[in-house]
């Protein structure tokens, strides 16, 4: 059961096929009545995105890059976790799991591999371990309830045993924060230290009372989040199963869901485009689609909604904050939930996708804040 399985990703011919079919079968509905995303994916839009991926788009490429950087699988509480796991040619390399979150995937951390293990210094150097969180990617999709953050974030330490590792780190972002805040929170065996860059804290009555500019931009964020960004999360955590249907039976369903927040969520300039690339887009949208997890994903936030509540951590924290960070977090903020923050980056661009987004200031953070744990 602990064995540890490499994994070759080998998509049959027909499932690209049946994809290509249902796109141009697709049924649109009629143009928005605004000039602009306020009532979500303008149809000129996604129709230019669901072209490009009909006729220009290469998933052989993805799948390529996917296995030449090593997958694996291995089953823990019964469940089949999928990951990367990509070594250091520097032997002394820190090891370093890190989680993706939603709508994201291993594909957010693609443009950090070769930076974060084969670095000019070797002081630099990490073991990149990259997991699907369950219900994503390639992992095995939960049967019953149970598989919360803080299950994810225990089973990630008996990933990193296995993987022979005794001392780590962990890094997230999104979920991802969400779960390498758990690992913390449940001193997991071996791990030393977290990085996150979607940090997490609560106004006292205090500086509600006489906010300071980062905090006023905080709380107007937080505002906006609830009044128009928040109905993903809450149809996600109260009916996942009910929204899963059209996820996973309409590929040009799934893409207006995910590429409106990535429209939202990134630091751009009125396109997801500005920030990301179309292939990087459909690269991501495609871990979605294949493995029809428009439902088993959604399940997370049924299960662990509640565990982005912000909660004191003893260990050791570096935290990046990012200027489009969808809940920005003022670092007095933050330092009241990690009393042991040994590294605080305010960036200059950036959203909530900080990897995907900005990966050179991404990996920067990561060796400032982990060459200040040892």
């Amino acid at each position: 059961m602990s064995e540890i399985k490499p994994f070759t990703l080998a998509i049959p011919q027909a499932q690209l096929d049946d994809l290509n079919t249902r796109l141009d079968l697709a049924r649109w509905p009629e143009k928005e009545p605004v000039d602009d995303w306020s009532q979500g994916t303008p149809l000129a839009v996604l129709q230019d995105l669901v072209g490009y991926w009909r006729k220009g788009y290469d998933w052989r490429r993805c799948e390529a890059r996917l296995n030449a950087l090593g997958q694996y699988k291995t089953e823990i509480d019964g469940l089949e976790i999928h990951f990367l796991h990509v070594r250091s040619p520097h032997g002394g390399a820190r090891p370093l799991i890190m989680t993706h979150g939603w709508p994201g995937s291993v594909i957010e951390f693609m443009g950090t591999i070769e930076a974060l293990t084969n670095p000019a210094d070797p002081a630099d150097a990490f073991h990149l371990v990259l997991p699907s969180l369950p219900g994503y990617g390639f992992s095995g999709k939960p049967t019953s309830t149970g598989w919360g953050v803080e299950k994810i974030g225990r089973a990630w330490g008996v990933l990193m045993a296995r993987l022979g590792y005794d001392r780590w780190f962990a890094q997230g972002g999104d979920w991802g924060s969400a779960v390498t805040t758990a690992i913390a929170l449940q001193q997991v065996e071996g791990c030393a230290g977290i990085h996150i860059n979607m940090p997490l804290g609560r106004p006292t009555e205090a500086d509600l009372a006489n906010p300071s500019p980062a905090e006023l931009k905080a709380l107007g964020a937080l505002k906006h989040y609830q009044d128009w960004d928040s109905g993903y999360s809450t149809q996600q955590r109260t009916r996942p199963q009910t929204v899963g249907y059209g996820l996973v039976d309409s590929p040009v369903g799934l893409a207006g869901w995910i590429l409106e927040k990535i429209w939202a969520w990134t630091d751009n300039q009125g396109s997801p485009f500005d920030a990301l690339t179309r292939d990087q887009v459909l690269d991501n949208i495609m871990l979605y689609w294949l493995p029809g997890n428009g439902a088993s994903s959604a399940r997370l936030y049924w299960e662990s909604f509640g565990s982005f509540a912000a909660q004191e951590v003893s260990l050791p924290v570096g935290a990046s904050a990012f200027p489009k960070e969808i809940l920005p977090c003022p670092r007095k903020w933050a330092e009241r939930t990690y009393p042991n923050l040994v590294h605080w980056g305010d960036m200059e661009k950036g959203g909530h996708f900080a990897a995907w987004e900005q990966p050179e200031a991404f990996v920067g953070e990561l060796r400032a804040a982990f060459g200040k744990m040892g």
